[in-house]
């Protein structure tokens, strides 16, 4: 098996038992690192820092990642202005904050009848936002629920 020392210098193409020696002389343990390799390759290292040391990697790399929930926003057909434009100030705070909104149109009863003013009512919410916010799932029908989805830019 081919064997690299403590500081990245090949030792060479070496039997187990010298190589095993070699990594006790060191005081380190002997891993392998390519075992689909011909020969072998094996490092002399510090086993116990080595997975220390890439748990903390993947700990930076999980908290650069970036994160964001759906929210739901529900109105109905008929929402008056005022409850519309305080729908659309937490659209906006939503957004601001990096998460997805999901807009949904209730329809109750006979309002299923009125799916054209749903309709509007997204095309109006999606250009109301359209500066900070981009329509990502367009306006479609789920059982009763007209539902649009809205992504930060």
């Amino acid at each position: 098996m081919r064997v690299i020392d403590p500081e990245g210098k090949q030792i060479g193409i070496v039997p187990i038992a010298r190589a095993l020696n070699a990594a006790a002389e060191f005081g380190l343990d002997l891993v392998e690192v390519s075992p689909n390799a011909d020969p072998p390759v094996c490092k002399i290292m510090d086993y116990g820092r080595y997975r220390y040391e890439q748990t903390k990697k993947k700990q930076v790399a999980k908290k650069k990642q970036s994160t964001f929930q759906v929210k739901e926003i529900k109105v109905r057909p008929k929402t008056g202005e005022h409850d519309l434009q305080v729908k659309l100030g937490h659209i906006r705070k939503f957004i601001e904050r990096r998460d997805k909104v999901k807009v949904s149109v209730l329809f109750r009863g006979r309002e299923i009848t009125l799916t054209e003013m749903g309709m509007a009512l997204l095309t109006r919410i999606s250009k109301e936002v359209e500066d900070i916010a981009q329509v990502e799932q367009a306006p479609k029908f789920e059982g009763r629920i007209m539902v649009m989805v809205l992504a930060p830019r």
